[in-house]
């Protein structure tokens, strides 16, 4: 296939042995994949505690271990998928995302509902956006800052879709009842999706264009700019994961129904979906490092209003959307930091080594969140101290400029 050939099969011309189902297929699964196997927690958390005695932070450390699960094992898919493809690796990561749920579910105690999560973790890692972005880049590229916004919007509404329906679910079952509708809904949708959308012929990995020529995937991670880049993601992760999670508590605390704070959570998932929506106009305008350090700065600046502002329910709910706008942007930096900085050439050890940190931040930060909560006096003090931890993850993102920003070819 010649180089041409190449970019029409990925951009869905030319090669028609390229199935076109790829994009549609990965847009259903980060749905669901998000909704079930993320967002589904924070909503049935208070059921879970209530009913099983368990304390709020043995259950949030469960679900953190997931998300630190996910960091590490994120490391080695991404240079599975880089040498073999998604496929595999996406479709074993579904199996394994029903199975997780559904012994999390049957869980009797503490220990198996952490190894439920456990798994968790290992699912998280082969199906949520790392690997679909490193597929997307390999198969989309150049054009993949398109794809990838199409994923990422329709991965926004994993919260507008399943969170309510978590609740709703939750107000008619229990709350292992719920969990085991949403595993063979899990099951049903990703899949037959993974396994049958993914079978396009995975292309060779493109040579390194001039300006990243002679540069290895391990010089790229040990360099300065990359170092900082890690940081700033790193701290901005850890403010968005624990206002993710603790956005339920604080309405709860502050006297809102479980209902409200749902769609409070949920319409904040509509939100990422609108802000993404901007993110390609944002990126042809700006240059990359005032980019990344304006959409951190602004997710500090809402984290702060949340902290701030104790109602009217209309108002919570404009401040979540526009958080979640801030959100569906810094999803969108993270997907491109590293073919805007490094090429595609070493996309998915690059970006799974950038993840590492990042997801790490974001597993710790629920329990941190919640652990935190008590000794800084309640919900609104932490939404205060997250956007401080914002603050210092912008001025980090200032020194992640590289001499050459233009991705390769």
């Amino acid at each position: 296939m010649t180089e041409t050939d190449a970019r029409g099969a990925a951009t869905g011309t030319g090669d028609r042995s390229r199935p076109r189902a790829v994009l549609p297929a990965l847009c259903a699964t980060q749905i669901t994949s998000w909704g079930i196997v993320f967002y589904a927690f924070p909503v049935l958390n208070p059921q879970i505690t209530e009913d099983t005695g368990w304390s709020t932070g043995a259950t949030t450390a469960a679900f953190s271990l997931a998300l630190l699960v996910s960091a590490f094992a994120g490391i080695r898919v991404g240079r599975i998928i880089d040498h073999r493809g998604p496929r595999t690796v996406m479709t074993a990561g579904s199996v394994l995302g029903v199975l997780s749920i559904l012994i999390v579910a049957a869980a009797p105690n503490l220990p198996l509902f952490f190894t439920g999560w456990v798994l968790a973790g290992f699912a998280m890692a082969a199906t949520f956006y790392q690997p679909a972005f490193a597929a997307i880049t390999r198969w989309w590229a150049p054009d993949h800052v398109r794809a990838l916004t199409i994923v990422t919007l329709a991965g926004g509404l994993a919260s507008t879709f399943f969170a309510p329906l978590t609740a709703a679910l939750a107000d008619h079952l229990s709350w292992r009842m719920t969990y085991t509708v949403l595993a063979a809904v899990l099951a049903a949708v990703t899949i037959p999706a993974h396994a049958l959308a993914l079978r396009a012929p995975w292309p060779s990995a493109p040579s390194p264009s001039t300006a990243h020529a002679g540069q290895s995937a391990k010089t790229a991670a040990r360099s300065r700019p990359f170092r900082m880049l890690a940081v700033a993601l790193t701290l901005s992760a850890f403010t968005v994961s624990a206002a993710v999670v603790a956005l339920v508590p604080l309405l709860l605390e502050r006297g809102y129904s479980t209902s409200e704070a749902a769609w409070t959570l949920g319409l904040g998932g509509a939100g990422q979906t609108l802000g993404r929506t901007l993110y390609a106009a944002i990126a042809r305008r700006t240059e990359v490092t005032a980019r990344t350090t304006t959409l951190i700065a602004l997710g500090g600046l809402t984290t702060a209003a949340l902290a701030l502002v104790p109602g009217p329910y209309a108002l919570l709910i404009a401040l979540s959307i526009v958080a979640g706008m801030v959100r569906g942007n810094l999803t969108l930096l993270q997907a491109t930091a590293i073919t805007d900085r490094w090429g595609t050439t070493h996309y998915g050890r690059l970006s799974g080594l950038l993840a590492a940190p990042t997801t790490t931040a974001s597993a710790l930060a629920p329990f941190a969140g919640a652990a935190l909560a008590i000794p800084l006096g309640g919900y609104p003090q932490l939404f205060g101290a997250l956007a401080a931890v914002s603050v210092l993850a912008s001025v980090a993102a200032l020194g992640a400029t590289t001499r050459s920003a233009a991705p390769d070819r």
